[in-house]
């Protein structure tokens, strides 16, 4: 989408035989560890890019550790390289399920909740993201699409598939991968601070599971005893007024499409 928008990229990887996928996408590939300070100052002061756009994770293994470690040092290394550079734009991926309880839709003024343990990486991610002269945060919602673990061949899936995962009260607030990328192309031209990347329609996995284990060919999940609500809906009121909707409204189409 960036190439498709005009703009020249250069894709980071720290995996030499992924450099290819990024040429593939018209970008010009930097295989280079953001946990080497040195060698990403370096990559960051030869691109001398206008922008960053932070996507770093580490989930392949679901490791929320090693995500967690990735989202504090390297943050902070890529935020210095970027300073090195006078970089004054980052925009950066954050999580939308981290809200403080309550029974209305969360908005970004609302306060984090530090009992949760993504907490412990979300928070110092979107600080050191916020000293930058004009740093956004896209606080997406759970993404679901090809690739990702709601995919048939999916971490979710293969949990629902073997009975796992039970209906229950708890909210979740879906995105469609390629709406969690439109954002972060809008993101170019934003404001700083917090924005809600979520589709309109909040959700109890009581309602979407069934239709999600419906769409995979799965029987219907029963429900679990004694499930606490947990998280909270979520707001995308704010996004909307900077001119980015969700192209895939609601999980329920998206679901359908996928089976």
């Amino acid at each position: 989408m960036l190439v498709q928008a005009g703009h020249e990229v250069t894709g980071t990887t720290r995996r030499p035989e992924r450099a290819r996928s990024l040429a593939d996408q018209h970008a010009t590939p930097v295989v280079v560890d953001v946990y080497d300070a040195g060698a990403l100052r370096e990559a960051v002061l030869a691109a001398r890019p206008d922008v960053i756009v932070h996507q770093l994770t580490d989930l392949a293994d679901e490791d929320f550790e090693a995500n967690s470690r990735l989202r504090v040092e390297g943050t902070r290394n890529l935020v210095a390289a970027a300073r090195a550079a006078d970089v004054e734009v980052m925009v950066a991926q954050s999580i939308a399920w981290l809200y403080v309880p309550g029974t209305r839709p969360a908005v970004e003024t609302d306060p984090l909740d530090p009992t949760l343990p993504p907490h412990a990486g979300i928070a110092p991610l979107e600080e050191a993201v916020g000293t930058m002269p004009r740093g956004v945060v896209l606080r997406y919602g759970a993404l679901y699409g090809p690739g990702t673990w709601y995919a048939p061949g999916g971490a979710i899936a293969e949990r629902v598939r073997a009975g796992n995962l039970r209906q229950n009260p708890g909210w979740t607030s879906f995105v469609h991968v390629d709406d969690a990328a439109s954002a972060a192309l809008a993101a170019l031209d934003w404001p700083a601070g917090p924005v809600n990347i979520v589709d309109d329609e909040p959700a109890t996995t009581a309602e979407w599971l069934p239709v999600y284990s419906a769409a995979l060919g799965a029987p219907t999940p029963g429900t679990a005893r004694h499930a606490a609500a947990i998280g909270r809906p979520v707001s995308n009121a704010k996004a909307k007024k900077l001119g980015w909707k969700p192209s895939v409204a609601t999980w329920r189409d998206g679901f359908t499409e996928m089976s």
